[in-house]
């Protein structure tokens, strides 16, 4: 038993650091809309919707109101130059 428990325990001393390793963290989005799910006191909010329906849809039935993220920057869009006329 005490081999077992000796083998055991080498195993995670090895392997821990592997079994620990921290994943990549995922990219930040910030989306357009809010939900604020208590128009009497201020509430949660939940600032990940990508459309004014979305939010909407979620706060259906439990109340509360659907605002503008103000954190939310939309990426400019690249537009080619305009090109005159070849004549």
């Amino acid at each position: 038993m005490r081999l077992i428990t000796s083998c055991a325990f080498a195993t995670l001393l090895i392997a821990g650091p592997f079994l620990a390793a921290p994943k990549p963290a995922a990219a930040e989005t910030i989306y357009p809309w809010c939900a604020i799910y208590s128009e009497r006191t201020v509430g949660a909010t939940n600032c990940g919707f990508s459309t004014l329906a979305q939010c909407r849809a979620t706060i259906s039935g439990i109340g509360g109101m659907c605002v503008e993220n103000p954190e939310y920057r939309p990426a400019e869009r690249r537009t080619a130059p305009k090109r005159s006329p070849r004549h």
